[in-house]
């Protein structure tokens, strides 16, 4: 049977077939974050993906043209999410500065893992995206992808969250770069807590999510203001 849940519209150009419309396009989708997760991007292949969920290479192609692709859907999947919690939590809430703050919580908070779509793990795609996120537009054709719209995910997403700050403050001249920095900054961050430590003042710790909010609260305020 089919698992129901939280299904986002992603642009038709990344799948041959949507993996959220099928049973096996889920447990696809389920597999190949713990996947990705466990073995890296460059370690992932569809013959392992197909031993895991004891299928074939052939049945996973009908769906995927290659990992990249595969991986660019995942991607786009968490900033739907993201953007998706945001709009949510949003409701009701007029004052800028608080839109920001809940904005900036659910940026680096987004990982609680949603019961409401079984086969998405948010918490393990959320370690795939810090891990893994940049290789899905850091490529050399990077020009060709984003003319097909492939990344229309994260643009709209940047723009919810700029058209936020220039409500806040309408003379602040970069909210673009503002919104996209504290997305990148919120994946850095962590890995570099985890992996790089001399790099950031955020600590590999259970806190680490709590002062990361706090830090980028405290930068975009500053900037702000």
């Amino acid at each position: 049977c089919m698992t129901h849940g939280i299904k986002f519209r992603l642009n038709e150009k990344l799948y041959l077939k949507d993996p959220q419309d099928t049973t096996y396009g889920q447990k696809l989708l389920k597999h190949s974050i713990l996947m990705f997760h466990d073995l890296g991007f460059e370690s992932f292949t569809f013959k392992k993906l197909a031993k895991e969920i004891q299928s074939t290479e052939t049945s996973i192609y009908r769906y995927f043209v290659n990992k990249h692709f595969l991986l660019v859907y995942l991607t786009c999947w968490y900033w739907e999410w993201v953007h998706y919690l945001i709009n949510m939590n949003l409701r009701n809430i007029e004052d800028p500065e608080r839109k920001l703050k809940i904005i900036i919580h659910n940026i680096v908070n987004a990982s609680a893992e949603n019961p409401l779509t079984e086969y998405i793990n948010e918490n393990v795609l959320h370690s795939v995206i810090i891990n893994e996120g940049s290789k899905a537009y850091h490529i050399h054709d990077i020009d060709e992808k984003n003319e097909n719209g492939y990344f229309m995910s994260y643009k709209q997403l940047v723009k919810k969250v700029s058209d936020v700050m220039e409500e806040f403050s309408p003379e602040f001249p970069y909210p673009k770069l503002l919104a996209s920095n504290l997305f990148e900054m919120a994946n850095n961050q962590i890995y570099f807590a985890e992996h790089l430590p001399r790099l950031t003042e955020i600590k590999n710790r259970k806190k680490k999510f709590d002062e990361l909010e706090d830090a980028m609260c405290f930068i975009t305020f500053k900037l702000l203001k």
